[in-house]
């Protein structure tokens, strides 16, 4: 039985050190995205990033 328990709480573990990573990487890639490529030197790719801030209402200048 403690067997059981043990092998419970390593997969609720596991998940909650997944799901923490995931939500992780997911906000440093939004920032990424909406800082570095909206100040990158690239006309193309700057102004990409600038429609689509505005696209979503958000503020850039």
């Amino acid at each position: 039985m403690t067997t059981m328990i043990k092998t419970q709480t390593a997969q609720t573990t596991q998940s909650r050190t997944s799901a923490v990573f995931a939500a992780s990487f997911a906000m440093f890639f939004g920032v990424f995205m909406v800082y570095g490529v909206g100040f990158a030197q690239p006309a193309e790719i700057h102004n990409a990033a600038h429609d689509t801030r505005h696209s979503y209402a958000f503020p850039c200048h």
